[in-house]
């Protein structure tokens, strides 16, 4: 074994490795993938490592360009209310049981996904499907499962489904085979969308668990606050000590939210802080601590309470629930960095994020995109938070503007346009996908800020990272020495006639462990070099074990990591990491035994 592949091999361990620690995003983790192999690759002029022209010949490769041009023209179809068609669709459902809600519902949502991204789908029809639960009286964890996994389902019928698709077919394109038809993955996919929507329809609602919001671990008193404010009185006996340690606020049904110092919010755990002369103090009072806030010796308060939360509550509702955003500039910052009371006139409550509630020390705590908020503010407040990019509320959908609904016809005809010259083979997809976005953008139906703002470039950064560590791997043997490997594992107790298939399982269920762990996208990268050097072996056609990938990669239900719309749902429907797996991995087995089944009868072997 040569260094380079050992060089490899360490490479491939970093990225898994990283990817599952999660101590660094799955972006920087590519990046540096890429940035230590060019270096290593230029400096030792090894034959056997991919040169500079190939590793940059990565950006050359049309799925990902293929990719970000659907991430547009799914913002495109969200932004003029394309998306919420379906939901009056799924309003007139609201008085059928749960198993036949449940049918329509998959079937409606799996259709839409098949050619759209699917994200932008889950995220618009969230806040609809927790509305509607309210009103059958269903708790919203014996649907938003379901409503995740539609969308996959919808995403493995169609080549424009998911990007793991688009990637696949790149890759297959560059090796020399043909690429994927529009509808080729149908023959597969539709046959797991009716096993997938079986399952749900007849063992969903057993095995769903019955989970409640986040809203409530509030006590009925608590949904009952004032947030109001108060200054620390020049000579205060309170200067120099913090809250814990004079406890003035112990005992008063008084949590003390923000310090904000000189018009700026202090960051660290307020009750921590040592307090300053004229520091204006933000309280949650509840009616039981209203009178004790006026009586509390050093500090002087604002106004009367004004933003009664009760009174607004009876009004427009002061306690909502909300997801961070994809791509929202929020991510990754703590609220004390994002000064996110004095930005958006709100409070987090709580954060809801792998299954656990958060309520301390939220100053401290960095948002990650999917993260559940509890907020509390004014209406007006609200209203302004639902209008911005930052944070999805659940319980009211975003409006389109009438200016921009009427664009709908557009981007719909231009959705429908790619597909067609793309599926008639007319022009390569690519070509009918960069046509279609500038047809969107001339025709403004997406603004060219809100173009370059819904790509999803950190997943395009791993395409290309993983791109390049694949064919480090071709260059260096070490995909050959895993395909040659696998090969003698099976041949060594499986039948000859039964070789390819035991080869198509493997692929899946190493393809479907990664996407569980990784992301579906490095996963797809990692493993199709691996499925043509296991083809090149048997010396029979790559295209089987290829699509076995493809599906295997989409098909992800037991974790709520291995799928972006698994989590967002994750903390919106209050579920925990083991729900996932209760109900998920059965279906993994499913869609695995309809894709060994299905795969050899369309794509032949030899």
């Amino acid at each position: 074994m040569t260094w380079e592949i050992l060089f490899v091999f360490a490479l491939l361990l970093f990225a898994v490795v990283s990817f599952v620690w999660e101590r660094i995003s799955a972006d920087l983790t590519a990046i540096t993938v890429f940035a230590v192999l060019l270096f290593i690759s230029m400096l030792s002029g090894s034959k056997d490592l991919p040169s500079l022209h190939v590793l940059l010949g990565v950006f050359s490769n049309s799925a990902p360009l293929t990719i970000a041009g659907m991430f547009i023209v799914s913002t495109a179809l969200e932004r003029t209310g394309a998306i919420d068609q379906i939901t009056a669709y799924l309003r007139r459902l609201v008085r059928l049981p749960y198993r036949s809600f449940i049918f329509v519902m998959v079937i409606g949502v799996a259709a839409v996904s098949a050619f759209i991204n699917n994200t932008p789908v889950v995220i618009v029809l969230m806040p609809v499907i927790l509305t509607l639960s309210r009103e059958m009286g269903i708790a919203s964890s014996k649907l938003l499962i379901p409503l995740s996994y539609a969308s996959i389902f919808g995403g493995t019928c169609t080549l424009l489904g998911t990007s793991t698709n688009l990637l696949a077919s790149g890759i297959l394109q560059d090796a020399g085979h043909a690429p994927i038809g529009m509808f080729e993955l149908a023959a597969v996919g539709l046959p797991i969308l009716a096993v997938g929507c079986t399952y749900l329809v007849f063992f969903g609602q057993k095995l769903l668990p019955q989970r409640e919001t986040l809203t409530s671990i509030l006590s009925e008193e608590e949904r009952k606050e004032f947030i109001t404010e108060a200054f620390v009185r020049n000579g205060s006996e309170l200067i120099g000590n913090t809250a814990s340690e004079s406890g003035f606020l112990n005992g008063r049904g008084i949590r003390l939210l923000e310090i904000v110092r000189q018009g700026v919010a202090v960051s660290g755990n307020p009750r921590e802080i040592p307090l300053l002369a004229s520091d204006r103090l933000v309280l949650s009072c509840r009616p039981s601590g209203v009178a004790e806030a006026h009586s509390i010796k050093g500090i002087a308060m604002y106004d009367e309470l004004t933003d009664g939360l009760e009174t607004i509550a009876m009004d427009e509702g002061a306690i909502v629930e909300g997801v961070v955003a994809p791509k929202a500039s929020i991510t990754g910052k703590s609220l004390s960095e994002i000064n996110f009371r004095q930005r958006f006139r709100m409070v987090i409550v709580a954060v809801h994020r792998k299954g656990e509630n958060q309520r301390e020390r939220l100053g401290e705590l960095r948002l990650q995109e999917g993260d559940t908020l509890l907020l509390m503010g004014s209406t007006v407040a609200i209203e302004s938070l639902s209008s911005s990019d930052e944070v999805v509320l659940l319980d009211r959908p975003r409006v389109p503007a009438k200016s921009v609904r009427a664009k709908m016809p557009l981007a719909i005809g231009t959705a429908t346009g790619i597909v067609l010259l793309a599926s008639l083979n007319l022009v390569p997809i690519v070509a009918a996908v960069l046509l279609g976005v500038v047809l969107l953008l001339l025709t403004g139906c997406i603004r060219t800020k809100e173009a370059y703002t819904s790509v999803e470039w950190s997943i395009l950064i791993i395409i290309f990272g993983m791109l390049a560590l694949g064919h480090a791997m071709n260059s260096s043997g070490a995909s050959l020495i895993i395909a040659e490997s696998l090969t003698d594992l099976v041949r060594s107790f499986t039948p000859a006639h039964l070789q390819n298939i035991m080869m198509l399982l493997i692929i899946y269920i190493i393809t479907s462990t990664f996407t569980e762990f990784l992301s579906n996208n490095a996963a797809v990268a990692l493993m199709v070099p691996i499925a043509l050097g296991i083809a090149e072996t048997l010396g029979v056609d790559a295209r089987p074990f290829v699509i076995g990938s493809c599906i295997a990669a989409s098909a992800s239900f037991a974790t709520p990591i291995g799928y972006q719309t698994n989590t967002y749902v994750y903390g919106a429907g209050g579920y925990k990491f083991r729900d996932f797996t209760k109900v998920g991995l059965p279906l993994n087995v499913l869609c695995c035994l309809v894709t060994v089944t299905v795969v050899p009868l369309f794509w032949a072997f030899e």
